[in-house]
């Protein structure tokens, strides 16, 4: 009769596996997306890493990943906003958090413990990856997982993975002992945020614009700006090219609303001589002019779906073919676009591709309106009257006209704040000083 085989001796042979698992990997922190791929590789998974939430979207629709491990802070997308969406369009998918926490009632991977055994493992010195949302069930499996990887000391005298020493608030059952966690440490202050000087502002969502800007601006990513009209977004993309490596290129703007469909496409992409009824000569489309340097791209979300398709095309391998023509040209530029619609919702229902979308904005910006940024009313209006002052003589204005500023809703946000204070200058005539009588609102061009 066999021998029968011991429990412990079963539990130390690995499951065959037919393929590597998937996982994906979404952190703005490239030192700890490199630690954590190091400990899953290790568990014989197969890694992609994402930058970004639109980043790891993109890489789940080639990959079918098992897994999904999300910082919780993305650059681009509200974390719990990618979350919800992201849920809805892979819910076959485990996601979780960088802090090893659920992120929703949805499927478990039976590899979980080999996600949660990696993250615990993974030391992070700035963000305290495990401080932790961890449930008590899964602290246990952890620990059994950890326990059951041991070899005997005679067939392997180091063990398969480290002890378990790294910081936890919750309690890890390890075999017949209970260990106690260490403290988590301290995260790191941010450092203090210098304002761009076309941003004019010291409230907290403007040094936030400020910071992004100078994160992304010396790469070549592509950047998508939402936010109301007359908020600034074509000032946050010039301010995007100045501080990139690109600034001695060319700056080519395009309103994509402002033309008309029928001439889009050969105003963005060039066209032949007699492609068209019209077209006497050929011509340069603005894609083609801004190479080396930035396209901009404002009111992306009105260009019509059957040319979204033929940028995405450009996007993907940055070849070109102008109208009429059936050689493609290869252009180098930053892709910068801008809207004022909400482009992930609009992308959700059809109304926009989301395959271009999800390449369009792999790092967002968002301009707020100017009522969430009451606070930088004042040194706007000192900003604009001393920019009329360049060619006239510089205003004073009276308090009684600050507080009719003040009590105003600014639906038409900065750009209507700049037209108010033109008006008011005009109407005071000869006058040194702009009194309340000469703010109206009435006219404002929004």
């Amino acid at each position: 009769m066999p021998l029968p085989i011991p429990v412990s001796t079963v539990a130390l042979v690995p499951l065959p596996r037919t393929r590597p698992r998937t996982a994906i990997l979404a952190s703005a922190d490239a030192s700890f997306r490199q630690r954590l791929q190091q400990r899953l590789s290790g568990l014989r998974w197969q890694v992609r890493e994402a930058e970004t939430g639109a980043q790891a979207w993109a890489e789940a629709e080639t990959s079918a990943p098992e897994a999904v491990i999300v910082d919780s802070w993305l650059p681009d997308l509200d974390l719990a906003e990618f979350l919800r969406e992201f849920r809805g369009s892979f819910p076959r998918v485990d996601v979780l958090t960088s802090e090893g926490g659920n992120t929703a009632d949805g499927p478990r991977s039976p590899y979980r413990q080999e996600l949660l055994y990696a993250l615990r493992m993974t030391e992070d010195t700035d963000t305290a990856i495990w401080n932790t949302a961890c449930d008590l069930e899964d602290a246990r499996s952890l620990a059994v997982f950890a326990d059951t990887r041991k070899p005997p000391a005679s067939v392997h005298p180091q063990p398969a993975f480290p002890p378990l020493a790294e910081p936890c608030d919750c309690p890890v059952v390890a075999g017949p002992m209970l260990v106690t966690p260490a403290p988590a440490p301290p995260r790191r202050e941010a450092p203090a945020v210098e304002r761009l000087p076309e941003l004019v502002g010291n409230a907290p969502s403007m040094l936030e614009i400020s910071r992004r800007i100078r994160l992304v601006a010396p790469r070549t990513t592509p950047v998508l700006i939402e936010g109301p009209t007359g908020s600034g977004k074509e000032i946050v993309a010039e301010a995007l090219h100045r501080l990139s490596t690109r600034n001695r290129k060319p700056f080519v703007a395009i309103n994509c609303a402002a033309i008309p469909e029928a001439l889009l496409e050969a105003e963005l992409f060039g066209h032949t001589r007699g492609a068209f009824t019209g077209a006497v000569q050929g011509r340069m489309g603005r894609i083609e002019a801004a190479d080396g340097g930035t396209l901009f791209l404002d009111e992306i979300g009105e260009m019509p779906l059957s040319l979204q398709s033929k940028l995405l095309r450009f996007v993907e391998c940055g070849e070109l073919q102008r109208v009429g023509d059936n050689e493609t040209v290869k252009v180098d530029v930053r892709i910068v676009a801008a809207t004022h619609r909400p482009l992930a919702k609009h992308a959700a229902e059809g109304a926009f591709r989301s395959d271009l979308y999800y390449r369009l904005a792999v790092f967002l910006i968002r301009t707020p309106a100017l009522a969430d940024h009451r606070e930088d009313l004042s040194p706007l209006v000192q900003h604009f009257l001393e920019r009329m002052g360049r060619t006239e003589p510089v205003k004073r204005i009276h308090p009684g006209a600050v507080a009719k500023l003040e009590e105003h809703t600014w639906p038409g946000n900065v750009r209507e704040l700049e037209h108010v204070l033109e008006r008011a200058a005009i109407l005071a005539g000869d006058s040194a000083e702009i009194t309340a009588e000469e703010i109206d609102f009435g006219l404002a061009v929004n």
